[in-house]
């Protein structure tokens, strides 16, 4: 688990964080935000639906407190995913070390690690967001460089990237554990069923995502408990 084997798993994510970071900065750019300002955020923030919401708030001119709570409702879901990652990180890693890494943990972030059957080093941890970080922050930056050569069509078709990117994490392992798989199918049920039952429909999109989330970690702890208990 060294650095280098950290920064391979991590290229894939920045290649496909590159164009929606890109269509960040586009939209931040035509709606009016200075330069810069949107290269800030991706650095400072690393949050694709967390960013484009943040934005859409912030141009409607939404109070501070209604930003804070809409981000910390929609970002709630690393909190669960920190959680689950510390039980892989090796016992040496210091609190500095998993605060660094805490910072880079994202949904396909959290994919790639969760899947490592090896305790996770901070060395192979920092590789592992290094490249990611970069792409999503130069992506937003390029934006704001270069988003008048680009045509508008193909803008708007950057943001397919990151979902195609997320079904190539998932799909290899689902189709080689059954148990990834089931859990894979309970979360996107919930996940659906949610979106279409009335009385959830007032809920933003991390809420309901926290929640599929949870049902479906639930499923997966009680459907294939890890013996031994938690290390």
């Amino acid at each position: 688990m060294t650095f280098s084997s950290g920064l391979k798993k991590g290229l894939p994510i920045a290649l496909g964080y590159f164009p929606v970071a890109f269509s960040f900065g586009a939209l931040a750019l035509s709606s009016g935000l200075p330069i810069g300002l949107a290269s800030l955020i991706s650095l400072t923030n690393l949050t694709s639906s967390g960013q484009f919401a943040g934005l859409t708030l912030i141009l409607h001119n939404s109070s501070y407190l209604e930003l804070m709570m809409t981000m910390i409702f929609i970002n709630s879901r690393y909190f669960l995913m920190s959680l689950s990652l510390s039980q892989k990180l090796k016992p040496t890693m210091t609190t500095w070390q998993r605060m660094i890494f805490s910072f880079g943990v994202t949904d396909e972030v959290f994919a790639v690690a969760s899947l490592e059957e090896e305790k996770l080093s901070f060395e192979y941890c920092l590789g592992l967001i290094t490249l990611p970080i970069v792409g999503w922050s130069l992506g937003t930056l390029c934006a704001e460089l270069f988003m008048g050569l680009l045509p508008l069509s193909l803008q708007n078709a950057m943001g397919i990237a990151l979902y195609g990117m997320f079904i190539a994490i998932i799909v290899p392992p689902s189709c080689q554990h059954k148990e990834i798989l089931e859990v894979v199918i309970v979360s996107a049920t919930v996940s659906i069923a949610l979106f279409y039952i009335p009385i959830f429909q007032s809920l933003g999109s991390g809420i309901l995502l926290i929640i599929s989330s949870c049902i479906g970690a639930l499923y997966g702890a009680i459907r294939y408990p890890r013996e031994g208990g938690i290390e």
